[in-house]
This record gives C-alpha cells, structure tokens and sequence, in this order.
C-alpha cells in the first residue's frame, strides 16, 4: 500500500515513515523544508534500506499537490506538515492559520478529487486547551488556548464537517502530547533549523555546549517545583502509533475517531532537565525567565482509548528518551555539522 506523509522529513514524520516502511507500506513524502531538511530522508534510508521518493513542495500550491497525486496512486494520507511553535503562534497568528489551515484545506481538496479518503490527521494535545482537570480524555471540552492549538482545532472542525457530508471518508485524529526522544541508531531526531521551540533539543544543545543557557518559562505554576508538567512520549512510541491508527482505519467503518497518543504521565521542566543530566553525564545551566504567552500548568493524557481500540500504548521511558537524545545529539555534532 502507497502512504502520502506530509511533513515526512520532519521530526515525527521521518520516525513514522521508518516505522511504516518496516510495517510494509510504500511511503511518498511530500515537505516543503521550512523546519527540515531533505537529508534525513538518506538517512531514513539508510535504516530502512528503502528509497523515498521525495517532492518538495508546499500543500498550498495546489498545482504542485495536484501533479503528485496524479503521479502516484495513494491509499491513504498520513498529515504531518505544518507549523507548531506555541509562543511562535501568538505572535505570528496569520502565519499560522494560513500555513495550517490553508494548507489541509487544498490537501483535503485533492485527496477528494482523487478519491484518496482515509486520513490520519497530526492534531495535538493543544486543542484542550487549559483542561479542568487530568487525565485528560478524548471527550473533553476543546477549546485552545493559542493560534498553534486553535488551528489544529479548526482542522479537526474541517475534518469532521468532511466526514458528515461524505460516508466515504476514514479519519483519525491523533491528539499527541510533547514527542521527544530520537531513534535508537543515532541517524534521526529533531533537528529545527532555527532556535529550537521544542524543550528536548534545547536541553541536548545546551549539554552539548552549543547553546549557553536554557531559558525555563515560569516557576509559579501551581504544580510541585512551579514548573509545567506535560506528558513526554518517545517518539518511536509515537510513530509506532501512527501506524497502529492506519492499520485501524484500513479496517474500520467510515467516520472520525479522536486518539490520544501519550504516557499517562505528567513530568515537570525540572525533572526532565535532571533525568538530561544523568543521561548525558553533563550539566545543564538553565534561567527562570516569564512565562510564555498562551502556555498551561499541566497537561497530561488518558490514552487508555488508544489501547483498548488500536492495540497500542507507550512502551519507552523518560530515561531512554534522554539517552536517545542525548546519543542523537552527539553523532550530530561529529557526522553532520551543524552550522
């Protein structure tokens, strides 16, 4: 079977595409490299022993969408691309909804044109916005509390007015929590092309003595040590995911389905620097400085639906998501350097 990932040279989206190809499937990538770069797909390659045919383009210009698609005879859309830095996204809000937004909604119109009609949707974790309480689960209110949530909660709007006009359409929406880690080889990971937005390549960049300092955003937060708890997942883990949903939505009646994809575990910005610290034998010197605009306490997910319904929970520690990192990290800085 033929899988489209969009966004397949980014962070979660080139660890799915090694897990989909080691499950079987073909996979195409589609990545306009505005937060990526093309080489890791030579070294999902490299993993895997399969060539990717890969396009760079961006999914607002139809025409170049369009042409993909008729080249190719796609089973179903695997939708990663997009853009994702909370603090980014208050700032930057049109930027935001244009990408995401516009973006989906020309993909969604050519995967119906093409009658392509099973979807596995990157959603996130954000569209809760700041839960009552946690776990959370599927069925909570949504309700985002930044552009980056409101636009993956206006995709999900999108997708299931889709689904209520069109029986034929099969969509998961995959609400994850904060992906870390790397794969275990060393040859991916995240790799932002700018300032990472992200904790765990902060941390591994500054314990590697690229970066001075890590900047840690409020220390008033009602929680144990004032930071904010989220819920960390390997991203193999996460990957692995992905593909379970596709398996499930191969099988399953018409419809929309919303999954969340985490540990059950809520971990602070403390903890997890120190839990870097054991694992790469390095410090990390941080700072407090202001909370970021449109950022919550605690988040932390119920992913018991994931496992009763796709066969699926998270197997990976904190600890070897630091290790991972950490390892990912350090043949980055010898094999492919950084500028």
């Amino acid at each position: 079977m033929k899988i489209l990932v969009t966004g397949g040279a980014g962070y979660i989206g080139s660890h799915t595409c090694v897990e989909l190809i080691n499950a079987g499937y073909q996979v195409v990538v589609v990545d306009n490299l505005c937060n990526s770069k093309a080489s890791v797909l030579e070294r999902v390659a490299g993993i895997t022993g399969a060539t990717i045919p890969f396009i760079q383009a961006d999914l607002r210009h139809r025409n170049a969408i369009e042409k993909i698609f008729t080249q190719y005879n796609f089973d179903a859309v695997m939708h990663f691309a997009g853009l994702k830095a909370v603090g980014e996204s208050v700032t930057e809000p049109l930027r935001y909804y244009d990408n995401n937004v516009e973006g989906s909604l020309v993909l969604l119109q050519v995967m119906a044109k093409h009658d392509v009609t099973k979807l596995v949707f990157s959603s996130s974790a954000t569209v809760y916005g700041d839960p009552a309480t946690v776990p959370i689960l599927e069925d909570f209110p949504l309700a985002a509390t930044n552009p980056y949530g409101r636009s993956k909660l206006m995709i999900e709007e999108m997708l299931r007015d889709l689904a209520h006009s069109d029986p034929a359409w099969r969509i998961a929406l995959l609400r994850y929590f904060n992906p870390a880690g790397a794969h275990e080889s060393g040859l991916i990971g995240e790799d932002p092309n700018d300032i990472p937005n992200n904790l765990f390549p902060y941390v591994a960049q500054v314990a590697s003595g690229r970066r001075d300092l890590l900047s840690v955003y409020g220390d008033d937060y009602p929680t144990d040590d004032g930071t904010g708890v989220r819920d960390y997942i390997h991203v193999v883990d996460l990957a692995i995911g992905h593909v379970k949903t596709l398996e499930k939505l191969l099988a399953s009646a018409a419809g929309v389905q919303a999954y969340n994809l985490g540990t059950g575990c809520g971990s602070s910005v403390l903890q997890m620097i120190q839990a870097f610290e054991r694992a790469s034998g390095r410090r990390v010197p941080y700072r407090v400085v202001a909370r970021r605009p449109g950022d919550i306490a605690v988040c932390y997910a119920d992913a018991s639906l994931a496992q009763r319904e796709l066969g699926w929970r998270a197997e990976r520690s904190i600890e070897q998501m630091c290790v991972d990192t950490w390892r990912w990290q350090s043949m980055s800085e010898e094999r492919f350097a950084y500028a």
